[in-house]
């Protein structure tokens, strides 16, 4: 998919692009936030295809490469809010099921089971499968932690979010399903990589076009889930063992 063009919103125009008026009491950070909103294509895009969220885009152009969403039945979305990746998958598979969880309140979208709770919730995983009505074709997750100004703890916490949705997405998972989560370039891609290789075929880290150049965001796609891990159905050791022969 290409970039859509053009700006929108308010303010005065300078050089094609929109400026902000600055407000009193607005911080520079919520100016600079405003300025690139108002002058992001698909923000202005989003809102007249009458998805939810930008993020809609990318989840969009990630179909488009990795083909995600053909003849999936079951996905779920995890930190869905607003809804624009569940909007995009009724759309292209108005028959599925799907289920939405975040913290965050989310408005009904006709076909999606919405929970407002976290993942971390004892029966935040039985909720989901009894929704589902089975295990999961694809999970999704643009989960990102709450920053605090701090780059190394930001990228820590939302480190720590993704691993969270890689467990639960081992658990939901059909063997073959896919896995799609945002991730950020930085420490500790090493041990998430590996871990990824270890259940799916293949994984591939990319950036789609509607993902901002300045964001240290990218996304991973993990396909061909192998199933649970051997060691978790493997018999106790200390149970009808052989002694070794002689």
């Amino acid at each position: 998919m290409k970039a859509p063009s053009g700006g929108g919103g308010s303010g005065r125009s300078q050089g094609g692009k929109t400026r902000v008026l600055t407000a009193k009491k607005r911080s520079n950070s919520s100016n600079r936030w405003l300025q690139r909103q108002l002058n992001d294509p698909y923000v202005k895009a989003a809102k007249a295809a009458g998805w939810r969220s930008r993020a809609a885009f990318k989840l969009i152009e990630l179909d488009e490469r990795f083909n995600l969403l053909r003849g999936v039945n079951r996905v779920v979305d995890l930190g869905a809010a607003p809804g624009g990746w569940c909007q995009v998958v009724m759309q292209d598979r108005p028959r599925a099921t799907v289920v939405a969880i975040d913290l965050l309140p989310i408005e009904p979208i006709t076909g999606v089971t919405i929970f407002q709770k976290d993942i971390r919730d004892d029966d935040a995983e039985a909720l989901i499968l009894e929704a589902l009505g089975g295990t999961a074709d694809l999970v999704l997750s643009d989960m990102a932690a709450n920053t605090v100004g701090h780059q190394q703890t930001d990228h820590i916490r939302t480190m720590g979010l993704i691993e969270l949705g890689l467990d639960m997405a081992t658990r939901l998972l059909r063997p073959g399903g896919c896995f799609v989560a945002k991730v950020l370039a930085g420490g500790g891609d090493n041990t998430l990589t590996a871990a990824l290789k270890q259940a799916f075929a293949t994984v591939k880290h990319v950036k789609p076009p509607a993902s901002r150049k300045g964001s240290s965001e990218w996304y991973v796609v993990a396909q061909g889930f192998k199933g649970r891990m051997a060691e978790e159905v493997a018999p106790d050791p200390a149970e009808g063992v052989a002694p070794d022969p002689e």
